[in-house]
């Protein structure tokens, strides 16, 4: 709903809103555009990429039989396909709201309808589920780096399969929270999406808000934590250069994984940290301040656009990470490195030694006839 612009409004607003966001105060809730190219680009490059990505997980799934890899690829052939079920839903929604909307209307859709609450509940679940999975992952990881005796004897593709459900059933759990009055779905500028309601807010949307802001962020944070004691682990253990053959190509095993998780990781932050703030921004100072001024409630609005916008790109670059990190795709790129490092310490060491002739042959005493 649009903020009316209220003359009595709080010094602090006035100054926040001159000082820092300086938004146009043109902001119509329905300023859709007539030309939804962009988004319909978005939607096949993302099914496009995350089917490339299913078909090589499960051709990696059929070749690997060792536990722990196996483990991982189910991990990450679910956060794949979740990814791409996702993108066809959502992407499938929001291109239905560009062809019904009437662009000539000048009513906003101030009250959301019931494609809007399944595209808002879409984008909480399918935004949750890839986290908590890269969290599992990460976690998984974990165990099977640091305590590899422990991690053979809990880890099951049973137990791995229980965790998944769980994974999901949370997520959907979050998602229907409005259904049962706690917090609501409304369609978010410029009308072609619907959220979380971070506007005109009341003590249940801002709870709503912080539940799947506060979950998101635990999820990167413990995914951080987790892929940072693996990496360490791995970089120890190449420094001891004391393992047998078969414990180094586990340990191979082991970096191909942790540099996919780190890839997921850092993708993920990139991503989804913006819209994750922003909603926070938007929710605690709707709900602090009810009567916030039109050019603040704007930018607001604005800047959740850019966050869905940004958190859209998450499941078109996920796809990349196992594409473009696999085992032999990181030896080329080492073996070029080591290449290139080689040609440049034999060059610099050719110069040394040019010079070190030049002044030896200086230093000899020239003999007189």
């Amino acid at each position: 709903m649009e903020a009316v612009p209220n003359s009595n409004s709080s010094d602090f607003n006035t100054s926040f809103n001159s000082s820092t966001m300086t938004p146009e105060v043109d902001c119509p809730h329905n300023g859709i555009p007539s030309n939804p190219i962009i988004a319909s680009l978005t939607m096949t490059l993302g099914i496009l990429f995350n089917v490339v990505a299913l078909i090589i997980l499960i051709k990696a799934y059929t070749r690997f039989r060792r536990r722990s890899k196996a483990t991982f690829l189910l991990f990450a052939s679910s956060l794949v396909v979740t990814d791409l079920t996702g993108h066809v839903v959502s992407g499938g929604l929001v291109l239905r709201r560009y062809s019904t909307v009437n662009l000539t209307s000048q009513d906003s859709p101030r009250d959301p309808d019931s494609p809007c609450q399944f595209l808002g509940g879409c984008l909480v679940f399918f935004g949750l589920c890839p986290l908590f999975l890269g969290c599992a992952m990460a976690a998984e990881r974990c165990l099977g780096v640091t305590k590899p005796l422990l991690h053979a004897r809990l880890v099951t593709t049973a137990r791995t399969k229980i965790a998944l459900s769980m994974i999901w059933f949370l997520a959907l759990c979050v998602a229907l929270l409005p259904v049962f009055q706690l917090g609501d779905y409304t369609y978010q500028y410029p009308g072609t999406w619907c959220f979380i309601k971070v506007m005109d807010t009341n003590a249940k949307d801002l709870t709503l808000v912080m539940l799947f802001s506060g979950l998101a962020l635990s999820s990167l944070a413990l995914a951080f934590i987790c892929n940072t004691i693996s990496g360490i682990t791995l970089i120890r253990a190449r420094l001891k250069k004391n393992s047998y053959s078969q414990r180094f190509s586990a340990r191979s095993h082991d970096t191909e994984m942790v540099v996919q998780l780190v890839g997921i990781m850092v993708t993920s932050c990139f991503c989804w940290s913006p819209l994750l703030v922003f909603s926070l921004m938007s929710a605690a100072h709707s709900y602090g301040d009810p009567h916030l001024n039109e050019e603040v409630t704007c930018t607001y609005r604005k800047l959740m656009m850019t966050g869905v916008r940004m958190a859209t790109w998450n499941q078109i670059l996920d796809p990349w990470v196992y594409i473009l990190l696999r085992r032999a795709i990181l030896r080329k790129i080492y073996r070029i490195t080591k290449k290139q490092a080689s040609f440049k310490g034999s060059a610099f060491r050719s110069i040394r030694w040019e010079v070190s002739s030049i002044h030896k042959s200086e230093n000899v005493p020239v003999k007189k006839i």
